[in-house]
This record gives C-alpha cells, structure tokens and sequence, in this order.
C-alpha cells in the first residue's frame, strides 16, 4: 500500500508539474490539443492538460536580425559583385508565423536574395554605390509586404558591404585617384586666380587711391597759392589804401594850413618859383615853364620892382 501511495503521488507531483508551464517575458508558446492549435501561452504562468496539450513552438516577440548570406549579383553594365545584406524582423502573430510557413528565416532570406538581384540588375556599379538608401528602402518594402501574411513584419533592411571584382576595384581606386587629382590642381588653380585678381585688385585700389591723393595734393597746393595770391593782392591794396589815405590826409593838412595862411596869387608864384629852382638843380638840362609861371615871373618881378622904389 505504501509503495502504491508513493507511485500515486509520484503520478500526480508529474501531472501537476506538466500541467504547469510559466513563459518568460517577450515570449509565447503555441500550445496544440490533439495535435491542433488550442491556444497561445501568453508571459506567465500557464496551465495546460498534460498528454492532451502540448507545446507546439515558442515564439519570440522580440525584434531580431538575421543576416543574408553574401550574394553574387551582376549589374546593368555586367559587373559582379558581392552584397552582405542584414534583415531587422519583428513576428507579430506568432500562430501565422508557425503555421504558415516552414521557417521563416529561411523564407525572408530567399525573398530578400531575389529582390536584391531584381533591383540591383537594373541599376549600373556607380548607381549601386551611391543608392544604398533606395536599395534599402525598396528591398524593405518587398519583404514587409512578402511577410505580412506570415505574421512578420520587417522594419529595416541594411546592405553591410557592397564588394566588386579586384580589378574594378583598382580601377575605381585609380579613378577615385584622378578625380582628386584633378580637384586638387582645379582648387590650386582657382586659389592662384583668386590671389591674382585680388592682388590686382590690391595695386589698382593703390593706383587709384595714389592718383586721388596726388589730386587733392594738387588742389590744397593751388588753393594754398591762390589764398596766398589773394592775401597778397588785399595786403598791396591795403597798403596803397592806406598810402593814399596818408597821402590825402597830409595833402588835406596842407591844404588846411594854406587856407589858414589866406596865400595870396604872389605868394603862390613864389612858392611855385622855389619849386621851379629845386627842380632845375636836377641833371636835366632843359626846364620847361608853363605859360602860367611866366605871367607869375612877371607879377614877380612887377612886385621886386615896387619893393625895390620903396626902399
């Protein structure tokens, strides 16, 4: 009895142990009832009917990479080359994604080699490596759309590594080479340009402002002459103004102190006399007389004449 007791609780610690199944966090496990799909195990502890049940799968809801194997694929212009190609999936309903297809790594990478080759053979070399945005993009479109009714969703599609033959590659490398030859001498050829104009710029701006300088040089110096010619002119005038002046005011003085005198006509004679003598004493050796100073000898004499009877 005992051992029948221990058999009995060894059966039902079994059953109970299989009926329980606890499923981690970003998992489910599809659980099949008589070889059907029952239901989906969700994170958690589950219970299921042990020999009735079973685990089917265990699915994870994570997001994950798979990488495509390396492809060889020819382009418009018949080059080979070698694609490395990662897929990011995500599965979205775990029940399509077990039962709709057989594997579904194996699924997306067969789509993504063959949508690879159709999009690459439609473009040149140079095209592939300067597209791998539109490749990525429309090879992501592709399997988003490929796997949809396999429960998957595809997020990104990325090209690691785009390899072509070795002598396209030295080739390339020689061109690369050219190309920055070539923009190297045009860069060193436009910099020189550009220090010439700028240095003729510089001696034109110099020339320029040398001929403004020796301008305006040239206007202050015939301002400076003519202002010097001007003051000139106003200190002569000044100087004969003032000439004059002193000149009219000593002929006024003596005119005054004649009228004060009241000279008569013999007086006058007399003073033009002595004037006549002081002009005769120069070197010249003929004095001409005015008609009027001989009417004034006369008078003259006339008057010695009268002085002399008087005595």
């Amino acid at each position: 009895m005992v051992i029948f007791f221990l058999i009995v609780i060894i059966l039902v610690l079994f059953v109970a142990l299989a009926s329980i199944k606890v499923v981690r966090q970003s998992e489910v496990r599809i659980i099949e009832r008589f070889g059907k799909y029952h239901n989906t195990a969700e994170a958690g502890l589950n219970f299921i009917l042990p020999f009735v049940d079973k685990v089917r799968a265990v699915v994870s809801l994570k997001q994950q990479t798979m990488d495509v194997t390396p492809q060889s694929v020819i382009t418009k212009d018949n080059v080979t080359i070698t694609i490395d190609t990662v897929v990011f999936y995500q599965i979205t309903e775990p029940v399509k994604a077990v039962y709709e297809i057989e594997s579904l790594q194996k699924g997306i990478a067969y789509i993504a080699i063959t949508t690879i080759r159709d999009i690459v053979g439609k473009m040149d070399l140079d095209s592939t490596f300067s597209s791998r945005d539109a490749i990525n993009t429309q090879l992501r479109d592709v399997l988003d759309e490929a796997t949809d009714k396999w429960g998957c969703k595809v997020d990104r599609v990325e090209i690691k590594d785009i390899k072509p033959p070795v002598d396209i590659r030295d080739a390339m490398e020689k061109q690369m080479n050219a190309e920055r030859n070539k923009r190297a001498n045009i860069l060193e050829a436009e910099g020189k340009r550009q220090a010439d104009i700028t240095l003729a710029e510089g001696k034109k701006q110099a020339t320029i402002l040398n001929a403004e300088a020796e301008r305006e040089s040239s206007i202050r110096r015939a301002q400076g002459i003519r202002e010097a010619k001007i003051l000139e002119a106003e200190g002569n005038a000044e100087a004969i103004k003032k000439v004059a002046d002193a000149k009219a005011q000593e002929i006024s003085l003596v005119y005054n102190a004649i009228m004060q005198t009241k000279p008569d006509q013999n007086l006058i004679a007399l003073k033009s006399l002595e004037a006549l003598e002081k002009v005769a004493d120069g070197s010249a050796n003929k004095v001409f007389i005015p008609f009027d100073a001989t009417k004034a000898l006369g008078t003259l004499g006339a008057a010695s004449e009268i002085l002399k009877s008087d005595k």
